[in-house]
């Protein structure tokens, strides 16, 4: 075979990902709570453009109304330098007004160790070094022991002060294990009876998997009395310093909304809490001077470049986004009017085939977002659900069985409970063809227990 070097033309045709593509691709699978992060770091990244309010939020707060950009305005008089711009500068962000979280187990913990009488400057840093080390469901994270060696106190001390600490607010705090909190709530309500406190502390395991009857004989009573102890104890706390827990929240807000006007359902996408882009005036002033440097005004230019691109992608991920839900109201139009029942089985490929858009694209628009309908608050990739077959030939949801399944297990008699065959079983009663396997996925999946952990005495 020869081999040599040599110069070939040929064409071909391929997708070139631009940065401008990659944005717009970025912006679409944003929620609305992080489209709104997006637009404030892009905001600080382009000094050419600032974020407003919404009109229905400015208008409260601006003396007079304050003019949206034209961007055709602005590609058409980019050449001379003339931009439409807006005085009023605002950093609005509706999760500002979210009502921020209570003190820290930490704080809160300090503030009863203030109420304690007798405590010697050493017992209260015992106290305080035990409250440092919780961790974020309140169990205590070191020994009494490495307490002991960390401070240099004597450990028979160190236990009286846990003592202490162990019947602060909440109940259960400071526990060294799940047992011992436990204990320590059945304790403040006075039901720490011998058997109860025999069950936690030995067959915890087992009270959990809803083995009555081998607790029942290694403890001398009925299981119908252990039943009675699990329900107790199932009343109780298990992580008493979650409440104290400071983790992130994640607020839904709805990117679209459908109301149902007369006999018609009606797509609006929310964009009330999108901040809204405008030219910051002091970059209006310097392409209106004719003094400025060409540099500083090449400048101007590639950042206001970047700026129509943004608003572009904004304008094309509202449009996107309204005709994507459109397409699903109008395919699941029985479920709107009628309820979860009669929710069709439906896929992105058909609504891609739907609105002439690439699967892909519908994946996109429908990740992370939420719609707010007459009928509450969905996701949108709940509406994508697989297909069960029935006797009579046609389709059936997934959530719709599973919803049934539901039904069934709660008119169950629950001292014998309904198995996952006998629950395909009746399903298969009903024209729905449904095997074992799928209705313990679906149970599953609902967080719903086994029949041997419902039975009931």
């Amino acid at each position: 075979m020869n081999m040599g070097l040599g110069l070939f033309q040929e064409q071909t045709l391929k997708l070139v990902m631009t940065p401008e593509l990659r944005q717009a691709i970025t912006i679409l699978q944003y929620s609305a709570v992080d489209l709104i992060s997006y637009l404030q770091e892009q905001a600080i990244e382009n000094p050419v453009f600032d974020l407003e309010a919404p009109r229905e939020v400015a208008s409260a707060k601006a003396e007079k109304p304050t003019p949206e950009i034209d961007w055709k305005e602005i590609v058409g008089n980019r050449a001379s330098g003339e931009y439409t711009a807006t005085k009023n500068e605002s950093t609005y962000n509706p999760l500002d007004f979210v009502q921020q979280g209570s003190d820290s187990l930490y704080e809160h913990l300090e503030r009863q160790l203030g109420y304690v009488k007798g405590f010697t400057p050493l017992q209260k840093k015992m106290a305080l070094f035990l409250i440092g080390n919780l961790d974020e469901k309140g169990y205590l994270e070191v020994t009494l022991e490495e307490a002991s060696a960390k401070l240099g106190a004597d450990l028979l001390e160190i236990e009286d002060v846990l003592s202490i600490l162990q019947h602060f607010d909440p109940v259960g705090v400071a526990a060294r294990s799940l047992e011992e909190c436990l204990l320590l709530q059945l304790e403040h309500l006075a039901l720490d009876d011998e058997k109860i406190v025999q069950v936690v502390k030995f067959h915890l395991q087992d009270l959990a998997d809803n083995r009555y009857q081998r607790i029942a004989d290694k403890v001398g009573c009925t299981p119908l009395d252990v039943q009675a102890m699990a329900d107790l104890v199932r009343t109780l706390n298990p992580r008493p310093g979650a409440a104290y827990s400071h983790a992130d929240t994640r607020y839904v807000i709805p990117d679209v909304a459908v109301e149902k006007v007369g006999n018609e359902y009606v797509v609006l996408v929310n964009d009330i809490a999108t901040p809204r882009l405008k030219i910051n005036s002091f970059y209006e002033k310097m392409l209106n001077q004719q003094k400025s440097q060409e540099e500083a005004k090449q400048f101007i230019h590639e950042k206001l470049n970047a700026a129509m691109w943004l608003a572009k992608s904004l304008e094309q991920r509202r449009l996107t986004l309204m005709r994507v839900t459109q397409a699903i109201v109008e395919m699941q139009q029985d479920f709107f009017d009628r309820g979860i029942d009669f929710l069709k089985p439906m896929t992105q490929k058909e609504i891609a085939e739907r609105v002439n858009l690439h699967e892909s694209t519908i994946s996109r628009a429908t990740s992370n977002k939420y719609v707010q309908t007459p009928r509450g608050i969905f996701e949108l990739k709940y509406f994508f659900t697989s297909a069960l077959s029935t006797s009579s030939g046609e389709a059936t949801s997934s959530e719709s069985v599973k919803r049934r399944i539901k039904a069934l297990i709660e008119q169950e008699d629950r001292k014998a409970p309904l198995s996952d065959q006998k629950l395909g079983e009746m399903l298969q009663t009903e024209g729905i063809e449904i095997s074992r396997r799928t209705v313990a996925k679906y149970r599953e999946e609902m967080m719903i227990p086994s029949s041997a952990k419902r039975k009931r005495f």
